[in-house]
């Protein structure tokens, strides 16, 4: 059991990702900015984003762990680091997974006033909370654990597999103000999820056998879409690729933005993202256990009358606590994602070219502060961000972030964005204080892309 475990943890731990992306929240007036906040101010009549290029964020990390915890050189056996690294957990403690590449964008400014946007990208979305009792209970065993209820409730997870079709309008309604809205198509390819489950495993001493042990009150539910077909596993990556496009499980979704400025140099900007849903359809299999059962060992004395004792067993197992399994249609919910930025411009004004061929004026310099939120199926998620940025020129921008989330207090990004002639491009790296030993990290992200923007 400890193997698999420790295999289990080296595999979760190269698949982790997060989705707050701080340092790209309205930074250089990039278009990917828009996917983040539809309502913030752009300053080009139309862009293109290079295909597969436009967009492509990476990171990875984890709550409870890291790799080094398992594999730090010193003079403990691996088992025993592993056995710390699970005491060390708790039931709060989780894996996410989030990767987001663009496989087209284009804009085009409508009039003075209306930016439209569309676009097509790939999306892999999922959170697993670490089963703190279900991990004890597989690594440990009961016999210790004697009265002890282990909870089937921390068992909770979803997955999500899709591509998403979107189409935005950024509209400024006046000087101060600009609103901005999305609407989206979701095509899921998978999804995986297993939530509201409830249920105790319990092991007493007993009367007939040494150990009398309860399933009491089990609710488990677990849902899949997209995975099999035919009573088969789906094991082709182009069907996944296919269904990403109007080919799977259909929803819908909409984002809402907006920036105001309160005064010349202090700026308030907020968005609420993926409000929405996908109706699983096609492929579904879904697997329900419900019930209590009460087993008290297994008696190994001979019965010339009764030679069918594991039928019997078994029998009453599944009458217990049957299992069932539907094609029953369900919906699941988008994660909910909130920001809120304030922030103060200064230094030296300077003018730029504009759409319309006139000239706006900007500061060099800025700083300000990010909340940034993501409703989850356990708890809403929460990071807040300092910032400074800065304007070298007008092609050339930079911003230094400062972040304080579930992975670290001390999570320090940088980004800088360049433009040569029409081409821009723009990289982000996170968490660059981790970089010199990325094993004892929980969180390290990268992010880049190219755009074609006309003035």
């Amino acid at each position: 059991m400890r193997k698999i475990g420790l295999i289990l943890f080296l595999g979760s731990m190269f698949n982790v990702f997060s989705q707050n992306k701080q340092v790209l929240y309205d930074f250089a007036g990039l278009p990917q900015t828009l996917l983040l906040n539809p309502g913030l101010e752009t300053n080009y009549k139309y862009h293109v984003g290079l295909p597969l290029l436009s967009g492509f964020s990476l990171e990875f990390g984890t709550t409870g762990f890291a790799v080094s915890d398992i594999f730090a050189v010193d003079n403990r056996t691996i088992t025993d680091k592993i056995n710390t690294a699970l005491q060390n957990i708790d039931s709060r403690d989780y894996l996410k997974i989030y990767s987001q590449i663009e496989v087209f964008s284009v804009g085009y400014r409508f009039d003075e006033k209306t930016y439209l946007s569309l676009g097509f990208y790939h999306e892999v979305d999922g959170i697993s909370y670490l089963p703190k009792d279900i991990i004890t209970l597989a690594n440990e065993g009961n016999t210790t654990y004697l009265n002890k209820n282990f909870s089937l409730s921390q068992l909770l997870y979803k997955v999500d597999v899709l591509g998403v079709i979107h189409a935005g309008i950024t509209r400024k309604v006046n000087e101060k103000l600009t609103i901005g809205g999305r609407f989206k198509i979701y095509s899921s390819a998978l999804n995986l999820e297993s939530t509201n489950n409830s249920g105790t495993f319990t092991t007493n001493l007993g009367d007939n056998n040494t150990y009398i042990h309860h399933l009491d009150d089990i609710n488990v539910d677990f849902k899949t879409s997209g995975l099999i077909e035919n009573n088969e596993y789906i094991n082709d990556p182009s069907i996944f690729l296919k269904n990403t496009f109007l080919g799977g499980n259909l929803g819908l979704g909409i984002d809402f933005g907006l920036t105001y400025s309160i005064s010349p140099q202090l700026q308030f900007s907020g968005s609420l993202l993926d409000i929405g849903f996908v109706n699983h359809k096609k492929n579904i299999k879904n697997t329900i256990t419900e019930g209590s059962f009460t087993f008290e060992g297994i008696e190994f004395e001979y019965d010339a009358n009764n030679s069918s004792y594991w039928e019997e067993l078994d029998a009453a197992f599944k009458e217990q606590l049957p299992t069932i399994e539907n094609q029953e249609s369900y919906i699941s919910w988008r994660p909910a994602k909130l920001n809120a930025a304030i922030k103060y411009s200064f230094g030296n004004k300077r003018s730029k070219y504009c759409y319309d061929s006139t000239y706006k004026d900007f500061y060099t310099d800025a700083f300000g502060a990010q909340l940034y939120s993501v409703f989850r199926p356990l708890r809403q998620q929460f990071a807040i961000t300092g910032f400074y940025e800065k304007s070298f020129s007008n092609k050339l921008h930079a911003k230094l972030t400062y972040t304080i989330d579930d992975y670290s207090y001390y999570n320090l990004g940088v980004g800088v964005s360049a433009q040569i002639w029409k081409i821009n491009f723009y990289g982000i790296l996170d968490n660059i204080m981790e970089m010199s030993d990325i094993s004892s990290s929980n969180n390290v992200s990268l992010q880049f892309g190219f755009n074609l923007l006309f003035n």
